[in-house]
């Protein structure tokens, strides 16, 4: 964050001091919403959520060195030479700071959303970019509403473009982050099952993240994905112009599979309206090829050459325990995609396990989390999925994975292995590793299995 002033602060959030402190001069460049984390001179912002109130905490984040607060109350005493700043909600404060920062930067802002692959959208289109520009990004899981206004707020004038990432639980939050990115350019990768337990069908799902599209800025583009069925009933109905990736002839932007080593690449023949050629993407699966296509697109848009897009789809590195790849000693190979899971990612990955070299292929897969009434069939249908690519062994972690441990047995799995926990799971795990095997590690984020790779990683030896 470049620094403000106090008298910026104050307009920003259309806020007034409270106590004596009033140096209107005085510097702010950083911004805190953590009180175990302030860093020194910071501005601390109280949150509030269900069950915790930042307020409780703003005594201890200005002893910890904070400069100053935000406050949607008033208090009876006030620590001198600490400012404190009156507004009407702190959360909405952080959002008009954002908004308001923004401002001071005069550069096109590419807002990604999406049922499946939004992450690896963002850090292939920040890796293509990345080649001509200097590119802000969002990092981790800043993809909600307190995120998003946080990694505005890291802007700085070295800065020329911006790759953020929108995520949703639910309608009208997609309206909100974009109502505060106004993108350039969208991007809405593709219409699957996350979230349907609170939204009910894949066609409110697809009402949800079309409330992108209006806050496009006028001369902007939406880019989607043309193998979707419901992205692809877009077509001629958008409110900007619309670019359509995928592997159907009638895409703007296609791309050929052309299969890959199993091991840490895959390669593909893109087809744009400015190159012909043969790409190799370090990951593996075939549904990477849709963040290639998007990223072409953006690529082109923004005046990169052929050579700059392959160049930084090369050097693409996705965000940690999304579908990493770990090479271990005796030719063990731990695919990590511990992230998180939908039924559509769940199968992209197990797609991935079945391409691999590994002689011996097992799955680790736990609960896929908000799918609602949906759960039980969604989760047989992943266990049924493994049998149906022949997967070598099966184990099943937590409630809803019964499911898909029925799913695999009926699908003729050969060895399926049942737990309640990861603390079970981690018992049987030397049962699957051997020799030339690959391990899938995947599940919903609640589940927390990266405890599961851990623990494979503690079992082998680096090579």
């Amino acid at each position: 964050m470049e620094t403000i002033t106090l008298e910026q602060l104050l307009k920003a959030v259309h806020g007034s001091l409270l106590g004596e402190f009033s140096d209107l001069k005085f510097p702010v460049a950083q911004v805190d919403t953590d009180s175990r984390t302030i860093h020194r001179g910071a501005l601390f912002i109280p949150l509030v959520g269900d069950r915790f109130d930042g307020h409780a905490y703003i005594g201890s984040a200005l002893e910890s060195g904070a400069a100053g607060c935000l406050s949607a109350r008033e208090w009876d005493s006030y620590l001198p030479g600490k400012f404190y700043v009156k507004v009407e909600d702190t959360q909405k404060a952080l959002r008009d700071l954002a908004v308001w920062y923004k401002g001071r930067f005069n550069i096109p802002c590419i807002g990604v959303t999406g049922s499946v692959g939004k992450t690896t959208a963002k850090d292939m289109l920040a890796a293509v970019l990345g080649v001509q520009y200097k590119v802000l990004k969002t990092e981790g899981n800043f993809n909600n509403n307190i995120g998003l206004p946080l990694t505005l707020l890291k802007l700085n004038s070295s800065h020329q473009v911006a790759v953020l990432e929108m995520g949703m639980d639910g309608p009208g939050q997609i309206d909100y982050l974009a109502d505060i990115v106004q993108p350039d350019v969208g991007v809405i990768t593709n219409i699957g099952d996350a979230h349907i337990e609170l939204l009910g069908s894949r066609e409110n799902i697809l009402r949800a993240k079309c409330e992108l599209l209006p806050h496009i800025k006028e001369g902007g583009t939406i880019i989607l994905n043309g193998d979707d069925a419901l992205l692809a009933g877009l077509r001629g109905k958008t409110c900007v112009p619309a670019v359509f990736c995928g592997q159907s002839m009638d895409c703007d932007y296609r791309a050929q599979p052309m299969g890959g080593d199993g091991v840490s690449h895959i390669h593909c023949r893109l087809i744009t309206p400015r190159m012909d050629r043969e790409v190799k993407i370090p990951a593996l699966g075939e549904h990477m090829i849709y963040p290639a296509l998007i990223s072409a697109a953006v690529g082109e848009r923004f005046g990169l050459t052929p050579d700059q897009i392959e160049e930084g789809i090369s050097q693409f590195v996705p965000t940690r325990m999304r579908m990493n790849i770990l090479h271990r000693e005796a030719g063990i190979t731990i695919l990590d995609d511990t992230y998180n899971a939908n039924p559509q990612s769940m199968r992209a990955a197990i797609s991935v396990l079945a391409d691999s070299h590994g002689g011996y292929k097992a799955a680790i897969l736990g609960d896929m989390l908000e799918l609602g009434p949906f759960a039980p069939a969604l989760h047989t249908g992943v266990g049924e999925y493994l049998g149906e690519v022949q997967i070598d062994c099966l184990i099943a972690v937590g409630q809803m994975a019964e499911y898909i441990a029925q799913g695999a047995r009926d699908a003729g799995v050969s060895q399926v292995i049942q737990c309640r926990d990861r603390e079970e799971a981690k018992a049987v795990l030397p049962q699957v590793l051997c020799p030339d095997c690959t391990v899938l590690v995947k599940a919903s984020r609640g589940m927390k299995l990266e405890e599961i790779t851990a623990r494979l990683l503690e079992l082998t030896a680096e090579v």
